[in-house]
């Protein structure tokens, strides 16, 4: 059986006891017994928690990083790491990465992540069976103001309440 990985996109600015961790924190784990490898950052916040969750599940986690960080350490929980040059090289290899993209609450890095795979998508560079899924209702609002400018933009959008449902889409969607 091939590694099926799953991108994660989230806050590096979460603590234990935030809700955008413990909603990354289910998330990491959700997908590691559903049998995906997660790929994400490899720092500290939201990819820290489902890297986490995803090693104690018995998962395995794909820390994308970036030399571009001198201060910066990857995560402990990190089973193998790529470390990349620049921001862009970054995300680039996550979204190389992915088998579907998952989107949690984040900020302006977050939002960057989103924008460039949901545009890659949007023109046809990311194929169909590509996910990309909003996790809550952080995004909600966005996702809403877009649909009133181009409906078909919002079309290749997902989004599911929780990381249970978005197991289940994924299971369902891709099978691990």
């Amino acid at each position: 059986m091939s590694e099926i990985t799953i991108a994660i996109f989230g806050t590096g600015k979460a603590d234990p006891g935030d809700t955008a961790y413990a909603l990354a924190y289910t998330t990491g784990k959700l997908l590691a017994q559903a049998g995906f490898t997660i790929a994400n950052g490899g720092y500290g916040g939201t990819m820290l928690a489902a890297a986490k969750a995803a090693s104690e599940a018995g998962g395995q986690i794909i820390g994308v990083t970036c030399s571009a960080f001198k201060q910066a350490a990857p995560n402990e929980y990190i089973t193998r790491q790529i470390v990349t040059d620049s921001l862009d090289e970054r995300l680039d290899k996550l979204i190389e990465l992915g088998r579907a993209y998952v989107v949690l609450p984040g900020g302006t890095g977050t939002l960057l992540e989103l924008a460039k795979v949901w545009e890659l998508k949007n023109k046809g560079f990311l194929p169909p069976d590509k996910p990309i899924i909003l996790v809550g209702r952080f995004w909600k609002p966005l996702l809403e103001l877009v649909k009133t400018e181009d409906s078909d933009t919002a079309a290749c959008i997902h989004r599911v309440d929780d990381p249970h449902q978005l197991s289940d889409f994924l299971t369902k969607f891709i099978q691990p």
